[in-house]
């Protein structure tokens, strides 16, 4: 017992009480809040939350980032990871996203997006499409729209979804494309306008987790896995615009 008690207090606090990291595409930063609180409350297992672009964080994993679980904006970031044995297993779809075009003030939105070419929009907040999966769908649907063009000279990229939001919250871009699951988290539901794009314009934005190999917290990471599966964790997305793989 005494020798226990040693190993114990030897023990760094961080060994005895060690958080499961995961590491969030900036689009589901919101929800990843709620899912979070839930998940705490069911295994007592506590988060840290580490948020950024799916690219920038795929860059950091590859850099020998200290991450348990990786939640991306899309597919191909993951499995770049998987093909390169940094992953446990292939990546899995856990929700698909939305995009939205959104303004923090009174212009009236409409998903045809002919008030973009107004005068009175000078600039458009988009994320970074060469590191955000929701970047690279606003692009898409401006091409879809065939006013890519047109607009590009109005065209603010932020490192993601969040510095976007960011562009938009503070005025410095008049609108934005920004994720369904932002603009229905409590605390922003009321500011501003928003109108959902419709899907026809962009291809599916399929979200993946996987678990990375570096982690030596493998049981808890398999746990929060499955949680994003279960009945509940679903709930919790579909509050937020997100829909199921299985839906």
């Amino acid at each position: 017992m005494k020798k226990l008690i040693l190993i114990l207090l030897l023990c760094p606090i961080s060994l005895l009480a060690q958080s499961l990291r995961v590491a969030v595409a900036a689009n589901a930063q919101f929800v990843m809040e709620q899912l979070k609180t839930a998940y705490q409350k069911k295994t007592g297992t506590s988060i840290e939350l580490i948020v950024n672009s799916s690219g920038k964080l795929t860059t950091q994993i590859q850099q020998g980032a200290p991450y348990d679980v990786f939640l991306s904006a899309d597919m191909p970031y993951p499995e770049t990871l998987y093909k390169a044995g940094l992953t446990v297993d292939a990546p899995v779809i856990y929700a698909y996203g939305s995009l939205v075009l959104w303004t923090a003030g009174d212009i009236p939105l409409t998903a045809d997006l002919t008030i973009l070419s107004n005068s009175v929009i000078r600039h458009i907040a988009i994320a970074n499409p060469a590191t955000a999966p929701y970047g690279e769908a606003a692009v898409s649907y401006l091409t879809y729209k065939k006013l890519l063009d047109k607009i590009k000279p109005k065209l603010v990229y932020g490192e993601s979804i969040a510095q976007v939001n960011q562009y938009i919250l503070s005025g410095a871009s008049e609108v934005g494309f920004t994720a369904k699951s932002v603009v229905l988290d409590p605390s922003l539901a009321k500011k501003g306008r928003w109108v959902d794009l419709p899907q026809t314009g962009y291809s599916p934005i399929a979200q993946g987790v996987v678990i990375l190999k570096r982690t030596n917290q493998g049981k808890a990471a398999q746990q929060f896995v499955q949680f994003l599966r279960s009945p509940a964790a679903r709930r919790i997305l579909q509050q937020f615009g997100y829909r199921s793989p299985a839906s």
